[in-house]
């Protein structure tokens, strides 16, 4: 037992790269509104952020006196790079256009509950790929953690009045009206089905890093962020060739739109892609989805400080405590094995 709470407790290393990653994800939707233009080419940003990633990797293995290029780079093969690097960097393209797809066709209440599985899809993969159960407790933990994204994001009101009004009105309403909520085959076809993929590759891609991060002595995070970003961007220049960004580059430039300050919102992106990995390495994939969440939460406690006509709601704290909640119970109630009987000897 005492192994099992070790491997699941929360390091202080851990708990630092968490808290980091919760302050980039919370602060980058304000400062990608504020400093990048709508009208600017998507594929040239995102381009951008994988050659910073590359080149802070490259920085941070330099300066840390701990680690050297040669043990970082030892037992690298090109066939290794291919088998870790280059499949989870696929996934997460297609993962990207399933979540575009979903999102052109979804409301957005749709797209929020059904987004928020990724957590769930996470301790689903990690348990297939790396044998990760989850005790009851842990999955009571997710299911809290859901709920306070949800209501974060304001998909479940508070108001109890929201709740009795929508009884009332199901109640009432008259049967010949049900046709208005049918839901077509392109509803599920393109919106259903694309986001549940996306919610599925996104714990598939964060088991996968996890595994090539945590398995034996374990990849360097660093080292990992950069073959990452080497197949990001190999994908990236073949997508320029064929794809609808790739003719505007030609039409446009590539830094049609841009300004000084479009590069503010790189770094932290950058930073945040950098985070990634070293919460998954020492945390796992399943506690990113808690910082993640916590991310939210302090994306409306900027958005209070900064906005006038915005403030703190009850949602968002009440979010954050359940949110706590959830980590907390997560954390101090690990999956613990059975004993193995000894067989009686004859």
């Amino acid at each position: 037992m005492a192994a099992a709470k070790a491997s699941s407790s929360l390091s202080p290393k851990a708990l630092i790269f968490m808290c980091l990653l919760a302050l980039q994800f919370g602060i980058q939707p304000i400062v990608t509104k504020k400093f990048t233009s709508p009208e600017i080419i998507r594929s040239t940003v995102i381009f951008t952020q994988e050659i910073v990633k590359l080149l802070i990797a490259m920085i941070g293995i330099t300066l840390n006196t701990s680690t050297k290029w040669k043990d970082v780079t030892s037992g690298w093969s090109i066939q290794s790079w291919l088998r870790l690097a280059l499949l989870p960097a696929t996934i997460y393209l297609i993962q990207n256009l399933c979540s575009l797809l979903a999102y052109q066709n979804l409301d957005a209440i749709t797209y929020n509950v059904l987004n928020q599985t990724k957590t769930l899809s996470a301790a689903l993969c990690c348990f297939l790929l790396l044998g990760k159960r989850q005790s009851k407790l842990q999955i009571v933990a997710l299911v809290i953690l859901l709920l306070a994204a949800l209501v974060m994001e304001g998909v479940l009101p508070l108001e109890l009045d929201y709740y009795t009004n929508y009884l009332s009105n199901t109640k009432t309403d008259d049967s010949n009206d049900t046709a208005k909520f049918s839901i077509s085959s392109r509803h599920v076809s393109h919106g259903v089905l694309p986001i549940m993929l996306a919610s599925f590759l996104s714990g598939l891609a964060g088991a996968i890093t996890q595994k090539s991060l945590q398995s034996g002595e374990g990849r360097n995070a660093l080292m990992f962020t950069m073959e990452l970003c080497v197949a990001s961007i190999l994908i990236l220049l073949v997508s320029f060739a064929t794809s609808e960004d790739g003719k505007q580059i030609q039409k446009r430039g590539f830094f049609d739109q841009w300004t000084f300050l479009t590069l503010v919102p790189i770094l932290t992106n950058s930073a945040g892609g950098i985070l990634v990995g070293l919460v998954i390495k020492y945390a796992g994939t399943i506690r990113k989805g808690f910082a993640l969440i916590f991310g939210i939460l302090i994306s409306g406690i900027v958005q209070s400080l900064f906005d006038e006509d915005k403030s703190l709601s009850k949602e968002d704290m009440s979010g954050g405590v359940l949110a706590a909640l959830s980590l907390w119970m997560h954390a101090s109630f690990p999956y613990v094995a059975a004993p193995k009987t000894k067989a009686k000897a004859e």
